[in-house]
């Protein structure tokens, strides 16, 4: 009776299953949706691209051409500089990110240590308030400490935007590891410099990985605090970009 009764309850959820599944055309229609949602501004700028002239209500541009091609890749073009500058003050701000995070989320990874959650909250206290009015006054300090428009400044920025991803990534990655691995090295003779170097560290490499792309993306998207800490000593990609949008033809 109980073989029977598991039976008659798998067939039902089977049949459940297929009355709900979706039909290749609703799927079809769906993928379509959500390629559409994530790669259409995209389509707009590759359009734009190839665009010498493009003024409203027309739906097309009406002269197509590479001028802005030959711009990119003009030699007296400022676009170089300012992808080495980006890149070079991502790589800084991951650093910097690391330098802080990895031993906070090895520490905060302790389910032990008081205040711990407090300790994490305050990691997304930057996040908390609009970005304008935090870099606005940033400004101001950074001006009276002279770090406006240097790249320390920016970096500094950077990184502190870019904790909240590092830290808590760090912290969720350290506590992932199992602590009998570290007990057992304990147990065998390591010290704790060694156990944390050649044991936690590596197990704990994918996680910290994650948060430096992370870190390094976010510093390359980053406009706002550039813009006020930076300018128009330091021109970013997206400051750049900003700069070229605006003499556009609309």
């Amino acid at each position: 009776m109980k073989a029977l009764a598991l039976v008659s309850t798998s067939a039902w959820w089977v049949k459940g299953r297929r009355k709900v599944r979706a039909s290749p055309v609703l799927q079809t229609l769906l993928l379509l949706f959500m390629l559409l949602a994530m790669f259409g501004p995209l389509l707009n700028l590759l359009i734009w691209t190839v665009a010498e002239s493009w003024y409203f209500p027309h739906s097309l541009p009406s002269r197509w051409g590479l001028k802005y091609w030959y711009q990119v890749f003009n030699p007296y073009s400022d676009v170089s500089s300012s992808l080495l500058t980006s890149v070079l003050i991502a790589l800084l701000s991951v650093g910097v990110c690391l330098l802080i995070s990895v031993p906070a989320g090895y520490a905060l990874s302790r389910r032990k240590m008081p205040l711990r959650m407090l300790f994490m909250l305050l990691f997304l206290i930057p996040q908390a308030f609009p970005n304008l009015t935090v870099y606005m006054n940033v400004a101001r300090l950074f001006y009276q400490w002279g770090l406006n428009g240097s790249i320390a400044g920016v970096v500094l920025v950077h990184s502190v935007h870019g904790l909240m991803y590092s830290v808590w990534i760090c912290v969720a990655a350290f506590s992932a590891i199992d602590p009998l691995l570290a007990r057992a090295s304990r147990n065998l003779g390591a010290g704790p410099v060694y156990t944390f170097w050649h044991i936690v560290l590596p197990q704990a490499a994918p996680g910290i990985v994650a948060a430096s792309i992370f870190v390094f993306l976010e510093s390359l998207d980053e406009f706002t605090g550039t813009f006020f800490v930076g300018a128009p000593d330091i021109t970013t990609l997206p400051l750049l970009l900003y700069n070229a949008s605006m003499s556009g033809n609309y």
